[in-house]
């Protein structure tokens, strides 16, 4: 297929804040790109870093009006509920123990919101903030990137019309090796607040990649966790929080799960991987492949599906992007997460009613699930590794 996909661009542009994002922060970049990727919303203020003056020096780059560049988050989000060009969300992207304070005081200013993940450092702050969403009718993003490939979709809704029968087994693994040294002794800034509990939370892994596998398997099959067994490694020298993880899953239903995430995997990038076994068949696909997967049945031969040249699902092909054999990957993803998020959003401003596509982006219930599957993680293995219900 030579053609590329119609411009999914169909809405009014929207306006944001961002805090957090400032130098030296990749995520914050990552979200600025995929929000403009599509054209529907721009940037008009923000609080980008505790220090002001990196602060300015962000907003300079972005061109942004230095009126609308702030100290702190409490003065960016109270002075811009009365700002009359009012931003229609706020982005948070700051380290996870300053996310739960920041949703909240946008939720009370009525401000709907996207938080990178984690939502929280308790599954008891997540719920706060996801009760306060429902109570101010407000909507809610957790930026959980995987399940914006347009293979995901078509992936999930194979599962859902049964073409693998009953789900019997899932294996993921997300192996990484940037940790298998001390960095966060070398003055490296996102080694250094990801394996700081006071910033990162209880856990370092499994909070930042493990939360992947729990959502994907989640988002893909549906199942539901009903119990599990963890082993949290501390491979690093003094390094107080978990860079390795080992966890053994029960899902209700009957099926289970083995969960393998590691930050000391040397030779391994970002090697986030699933793959899910039924009755009848099975699927397999690999993050740094993103375009491709592998399906697999009983009575017929393996197929490897392409995006871009085979036919998928309608929700899957309305988000690829570029013709067959050009690689769609991590930035297109996310922006296909806020594509649908910002759509959303848009419609819910003009009092339109938003269909299950709408809808189709992680939401703030996924986001306390994901700090609770933390939490249970952790509790597991303090307890020697043991079984807990979920």
């Amino acid at each position: 297929m030579i053609e590329g996909q119609e411009s999914i661009s169909q809405i009014p542009e929207l306006k944001y804040a961002m805090i957090g994002g400032g130098p030296g922060s990749f995520i914050g970049d990552v979200h600025r790109k995929a929000i403009a990727m599509d054209g529907k919303a721009r940037l008009v203020a923000g609080c980008f870093s505790r220090n002001y003056e990196d602060t300015l020096k962000t907003g300079e780059t972005l061109r942004l009006d230095k009126n609308r560049l702030y100290r702190n988050y409490e003065e960016l989000l109270q002075a811009e509920a009365r700002h009359p060009d009012r931003p229609d969300f706020i982005v948070i992207v700051t380290p996870n123990d300053s996310h739960y304070p920041i949703a909240r005081l946008a939720l009370e200013l009525g401000f709907p919101v996207a938080c990178d993940k984690p939502l929280a450092t308790s599954s008891s702050l997540a719920q706060e903030l996801a009760d306060l969403a429902r109570q101010k009718d407000l909507l809610f993003c957790v930026t959980y990137t995987y399940s914006g490939f347009p293979i995901i979709k078509h992936l999930r809704w194979l599962i859902s019309q049964g073409e693998l029968g009953s789900v019997r087994f899932v294996a993921g693994e997300y192996p990484q090796e940037w940790l298998a040294t001390l960095v966060e002794k070398t003055g490296q800034r996102q080694a250094a607040w990801r394996t700081d509990p006071a910033r990162a939370g209880i856990s370092n892994c499994v909070g930042d990649i493990g939360t992947h596998l729990e959502h994907m398997v989640s988002y893909l099959t549906g199942l539901e966790i009903e119990t599990l067994c963890a082993r949290l490694d501390h491979f690093g020298e003094g390094r107080p929080l978990d860079d390795n993880a080992s966890i053994m899953i029960n899902f209700k239903g009957g099926g289970t799960g083995l969960y393998w995430c590691s930050q000391i995997a040397i030779g391994h990038d970002n090697g986030f991987r699933v793959r899910i076994y039924g009755t009848r068949g099975a699927v397999e696909w690999y993050q740094e492949d993103p375009n491709h997967a592998k399906i697999s049945y009983l009575d017929r031969p393996v197929a490897y599906l392409s995006r871009g040249r085979d036919p998928m699902c309608p929700r899957a092909q309305a988000l690829s992007r570029i013709p067959s054999g050009h690689n769609e990957g991590y930035f297109e993803a996310f922006a296909n997460i806020y594509s649908t998020f910002l759509t959303a959003l848009d419609k819910k401003l003009h009092g339109q009613e938003l269909t299950a596509d709408d809808l189709d982006f992680p939401q703030v219930e996924e986001g306390v699930r994901g700090v609770k599957f933390i939490e249970k993680c952790v509790e597991s293995s303090e307890k020697g590794a043991v079984w807990v219900k979920f």
